[in-house]
């Protein structure tokens, strides 16, 4: 059996699209010729893979198993690529960095002094929810990831700590709860909360903390935005909890902010896989946040 590289890049990239038009698009090739491609991966391989309709492709049971093992194939292919045109010191290459979205603002410095430092190397950058994050690392499409502790997956990926920032309650101004110096668990029992999505680690973190006061959230809205989540909150439609960074930027007379008791943290990190070594490009990341601190 010989399957190309470049076949098992198209596969993938229609596995994300769910639709030929749109990955032959993305493969920079005619939808007919993705077509042939994928009908003689399938040829090759004995087995269907998808299951065609006018609306999206979908994977069968053989399909989800190969989707599995060519991410690794081609995340071990892209390791192999990375080492070998780096062995001579880090010059060029391509990063595939995994990235929350609240942490986005927070990581510029950083990012920008590793392009000064390594303009050569291609950041390709992608936005999940932690737990997006770290499924996505352990497929093999991520070399590194910026995160928010504590992982899911902690007997199968390392992290190295960056900082913490307090957790805040996010309270309408006029609120009944502004009165007070310090929120519990059990102050926001009575009210509408509003939380993250269940992808984002802040979400699981929130849920713990709060059934270990013995206190059940009542959840009224979701969201993967942080300003939408602050102008719910804003129009009176529930209470939240903030990181300090994200407060700062949210500087209002309509708003109001309060620490909590016990005092929370936001526990930020790189994660990256147990039993697979770093790409240069990644280890050159991970040496220089040791250097610079987030702002």
């Amino acid at each position: 059996m010989n399957i190309p590289i470049k076949t098992l890049q198209c596969f993938l990239i229609l596995v994300e699209t769910e639709n030929f038009t749109r990955a032959a698009e993305k493969c920079f090739i005619t939808q007919p010729t993705l077509s042939k491609i994928i009908q003689r991966l399938e040829e090759s391989l004995g087995e269907t893979l998808l299951i065609r309709n006018n609306q999206k492709v979908e994977l069968t049971q053989a399909g989800q198993l190969f989707e599995h093992s060519a991410r690794e194939i081609l995340g071990q292919w892209h390791r192999l690529q990375e080492n070998m045109s780096n062995l001579s010191g880090l010059k060029t290459g391509r990063l595939r960095l995994g990235v929350c979205p609240m942490m986005s603002s927070l990581i510029i410095g950083l990012l920008t002094s590793y392009r000064k430092r390594y303009p050569g190397v291609e950041l390709q950058m992608y936005e999940y929810g932690g737990f997006g994050c770290e499924q996505a690392l352990l497929n093999n499409s991520l070399d590194i990831a910026f995160t928010a502790l504590p992982t899911t997956h902690e007997t199968e990926l390392v992290n190295q700590p960056l900082t913490k920032y307090p957790l805040l309650a996010c309270l309408p101004d006029g609120h009944p709860l502004t009165a007070k110096s310090h929120l519990s668990w059990q102050d926001f029992e009575p009210y509408p909360f509003i939380l993250y999505n269940e992808d984002f680690s802040l979400a699981k973190l929130i849920n713990r903390l709060s059934r270990k006061a013995g206190v059940q959230l009542n959840i009224a809205f979701r969201s993967g935005q942080w300003d939408f989540l602050a102008a719910m909150v804003e129009a009176d439609m529930g209470l939240a909890i903030l990181p300090e960074p994200i407060c700062q930027k949210l500087s209002t007379s309509k708003l109001v902010f309060r620490p909590m008791q016990p005092a929370m943290t936001w526990d930020l990190a790189l994660i990256w896989r147990q039993n697979l070594p770093l790409t240069p490009a990644a280890n050159a990341l991970l040496e220089l946040s040791k250097q610079k601190a987030l702002r």
